[in-house]
């Protein structure tokens, strides 16, 4: 019988009956054909075609079933990704909303028998926050992607360096008015008689102009200059009787910086400039992992580097398991041993040389290290960042 033309009634009808989702019982996800009706559907199980696919299926099930879950699940994710983000929302919408083109891939062609044991499945592998309640089961996706996750722990990092410098200010400034305090409690005046020996001899005065603060005015208090207070204790006969020397005491200048030390100064800071690099990844240090990418196993657990792939990729085998991890740099963070231990300045102008610890500040994050090989063997160098130093490990 010759097939009805394109625009005839039955053609028209074909068509209006083929649009939109069809009955899942009468789709054959093998040979991906969708049939009207149930006498169309068992003509299709006993046509060549199907008979032949269903043999290639026959050999190697599994195969075609993972595939296939491979298939769904990607997609299934793309949908949730796209249009729901990371908000927690009902699977079954999701689902609605995956099934709606036409063209899909069938659930029960799958591993997952039903929605809820797909749900589950998606919680233990935590690709998604899973809960269950009366309506049904939510999810929440779980965005693990890269660029994601680097943007968080840039986010978080600044806020961690905020905190800590308004700490700094308020300790600081703690600092400060217990000193004030201190000093309004031991500065008090001491009173004279005044006692005068001869009838021709002249009275005079010295008096403290400097303003002692108290703890009611708001401000800091002021330290004494050394080059000051060493002029006001000099002899009072000298003051009285040689006023340009009294005169020239307060225009006393800072003590000039000699040649030797300009020198240094100038030298550790080409150093500096010249070692200090964006990466620090050493070889033998011990370095603790930052990241919960890796789950909660590998959180914060210290390990060594046993090789760099380059210089921001390296190799790290855990000390309590013995895993063999390879991290990128922004993973990691550097180890402060206990005071005497070894450890290895990692950047900065002493990068690559061996020290020990001398001394931790934890208040200004900063280390005191002694230098234990190279040109500055047994000078100590003050005011290295902990991102600086890292402990050296031994077997």
């Amino acid at each position: 019988m010759p097939k009805h033309g394109f625009l005839t009634p039955k053609a028209i009808s074909n068509r209006i009956k083929a649009k939109g989702l069809q009955k899942l019982r009468w789709y054959c996800q093998m040979c991906e054909k969708q049939c009207r009706d149930e006498n169309g559907f068992k003509c299709h199980l006993t046509s060549e075609s199907h008979q032949r696919q269903l043999l290639l299926v026959a050999e190697n099930p599994f195969k075609y079933t993972d595939q296939f879950s491979r298939e769904f699940l990607a997609n299934f994710l793309d949908v949730l990704r796209k249009q729901f983000g990371t908000r927690r929302v009902l699977a079954n919408s999701v689902y609605q909303s995956y099934i709606s083109d036409r063209n899909h891939l069938h659930m029960n062609s799958t591993r997952w028998m039903s929605l809820g044991s797909l749900c589950k499945w998606l919680g233990r592998e935590g690709i998604c926050k899973v809960d269950e309640t009366s309506r049904g089961w939510h999810i929440a996706y779980v965005d693990r992607d890269p660029a994601t996750i680097e943007r968080q722990n840039r986010m978080r990092k600044k806020e961690k360096l905020d905190m800590d410098d308004e700490e700094k200010t308020a300790k600081f400034i703690e600092q400060q008015v217990a000193r004030a305090a201190t000093e309004s409690l031991s500065a008090e005046p001491v009173y004279t008689e005044l006692v005068r020996e001869g009838e021709d001899e002249k009275i005079q005065f010295c008096l403290d102009t400097k303003i002692q603060p108290t703890l009611s005015q708001p401000i800091l208090p002021m330290v004494e200059n050394p080059l000051k207070s060493s002029s006001k204790h000099k002899d009072t006969p000298k003051l009285k009787s040689h006023g340009r020397e009294s005169s020239e005491a307060p225009q006393s200048k800072r003590p000039r910086i000699s040649a030797l030390d300009e020198i240094k100064f100038r030298e550790e800071k080409r150093r500096e400039m010249q070692n200090r690099c964006e990466h620090w990844l050493h070889k033998g240090i011990v370095v603790k992992i930052s990241t919960k990418v890796l789950g909660d196993k590998y959180f914060e657990k210290k390990g060594v580097i046993v090789d760099l792939e380059d210089k921001f990729i390296a190799l790290v085998r855990m000390l309590d398991s013995g895993d063999v991890l390879k991290m990128d740099q922004l993973y990691l963070e550097t180890v402060i041993p206990n005071i005497g231990r070894e450890v290895l300045i990692v950047n900065g102008a002493n990068r690559g040389s061996k020290g020990k610890i001398v001394k931790v500040c934890p208040e200004s994050f900063s280390v005191d290290v002694e230098v234990l090989d190279g040109v500055l063997t047994g000078i100590e160098v003050k005011g290295l960042e902990f991102e600086d130093v890292s402990k050296l490990h031994k077997e």
